[in-house]
């Protein structure tokens, strides 16, 4: 069932529409028309029982005794040991222990090495927790130059570097090609978000200035709101704000993935490596990968990032911003990578967590924090009740479904027209962005009327990606 499952999604977003909405940023396809079963729920506990027991291990062990942790492919913590001792304490939790060479403090000090010297575009380097070594990734634009003053401070460092030539080129997925939604770039939603006054847009940091102008429509008679804060480059996240400070409304937790239904997020949380997770944008729609690693540094041609999160989900120009999540919790936020959705690739996201916490916000929805105090990462759906991972319940990752689906209303009489184009199911993810056409002109006199403008608004505080 769960392979039938897999099947439909990555069928489903083939045929994903090509919309580029920034707030219909999630335009996939039927993909999960029916509740997840009883057994996709219980890997969620599982699975985050899983990454909390191989991050406790980690903490108590230390960073000189160990080298992270993953979820192996079975569903079971694995933790990287240096010593017998740790393996044996790793073991005695219930957890698999690896021995390893080289410890976390190694790791560490390799990848300080590398950041430390002179910054090449088109490098990315994070730690793979599973081979014990810093793996470096050079695209396509690296000279060979560069490739050779690097691998010569790789030799220097040690072994624990691997040195590996990728395809294509690490970019941010703005698409510039395309018509674009805001005065910065074309991109797509992520979460909404509150302070527990107004209600936001989280969405990367790269798709525009403070003060950028985002619009639902190409033609900029829809304006959404404004980017008040962005942080590019060394993070990737920004806030757009409603126009009007627009309050949290009933809905505007769950996340729109076609067909009339959407995922309820939940609660915000890290990821863990081996996990699988699920990404959506406006140009590709619904695709899955698995976490490969974290706290990744990328050198983009518009500055460095680090602290990234490292996927095999593939994107592409336009999917800028759009949500990370698995199991109805939200992870990251997409910020680029190399490849596509027919070749595949790398992709990397912004931590969900670290953007809530430095804007000062959290998940719309969610309960709000104390009166006078910062807003808190909405938490994670409790766990006291699931089986831990030493009994047994371990889940295989691969089972993990986006989140427990439900249908999303509309208000008014009908969807709106921006809402009937870009359904995949009524026309051909081109519509949008054929300039001059009939359809797009049609589209701009209907959409310019105050009561479709006020209707859609209506719509996407409850209908959001």
């Amino acid at each position: 069932m769960r392979h039938a499952r897999r099947r439909i999604v990555r069928r489903g977003a083939r045929l994903a529409a090509v919309g580029g909405l920034l707030c219909g940023g999630l335009m996939v396809t039927h993909a999960m028309a029916s509740e997840p079963s009883d057994t996709s729920r219980a890997t969620e506990s599982s699975a985050q029982a899983a990454a909390d027991t191989g991050a406790s291990l980690v903490s108590s062990l230390g960073t000189s005794r160990t080298a992270g942790s993953w979820i192996a492919a079975d569903g079971r913590p694995v933790v990287a040991v240096t010593d017998s001792a740790a393996a044996a304490e790793v073991k005695e939790a219930g957890a698999r222990a690896k021995v390893v060479r080289h410890s976390m403090r190694d790791l560490k000090s390799a990848t300080a090495s590398l950041s430390s010297a002179p910054r090449v575009p088109g490098t990315a380097w994070a730690v793979d927790y599973t081979k014990n070594e810093v793996v470096v990734q050079a695209d396509s634009t690296v000279s060979a130059s560069d490739w050779s003053r690097m691998t010569q401070l790789a030799d220097g460092i040690g072994d624990s570097v691997r040195m590996q030539r990728t395809q294509g080129a690490f970019t941010t997925r703005l698409n510039g090609a395309q018509p674009i939604f805001s005065t910065g770039g074309r991109c797509s939603a992520g979460f909404n978000v509150t302070n527990g006054q107004s209600e936001f847009i989280l969405t990367a940091g790269h798709c525009g200035p403070a003060g950028s102008v985002w619009f639902a429509d190409n033609r900029g008679t829809q304006q959404v709101g404004r980017t008040i804060t962005t942080a590019f480059p060394g993070s990737d996240f920004s806030l757009v704000q409603y126009d009007n400070g627009q309050q949290t409304t009933a809905g505007s937790n769950v996340v729109a993935i076609g067909g009339g239904n959407g995922v309820r997020i939940t609660g915000a949380a890290d990821p863990t490596v081996g996990q699988r997770v699920f990404r959506s944008g406006s140009t590709s729609g619904l695709h899955d990968g698995k976490v490969t690693a974290l706290n990744a540094t990328v050198n983009y041609p518009e500055g460095t990032v680090t602290g990234l999160i490292e996927t095999t989900v593939c994107a592409e120009p336009g999917d800028s911003g759009g949500p990370m999540f698995s199991e109805g919790i939200a992870l990251g936020v997409t910020s680029g990578g190399n490849g596509d959705c027919t070749a595949g690739g790398t992709t990397f996201f912004q931590p969900v967590t670290k953007a809530l916490t430095a804007l000062g916000v959290q998940l719309a929805g969610q309960p709000q924090a104390s009166a006078g105090g910062a807003a808190q990462t909405s938490p994670a759906p409790s766990l006291s009740a699931a089986p831990s991972a030493s009994q047994g319940a371990a889940v295989a990752p691969g089972s993990a479904a986006p989140g427990a689906v439900e249908p999303v209303g509309t208000t008014g009489d009908a969807q709106t027209l921006v809402s009937r184009l870009t359904n995949p199911q009524n026309v051909g993810p081109g519509l949008l962005i054929i300039a001059g056409s009939l359809i797009a002109l049609v589209a701009t006199r209907y959409i310019r009327t105050e009561q479709d403008r006020k209707a859609y608004r209506r719509q996407y505080s409850q209908s959001w990606g």
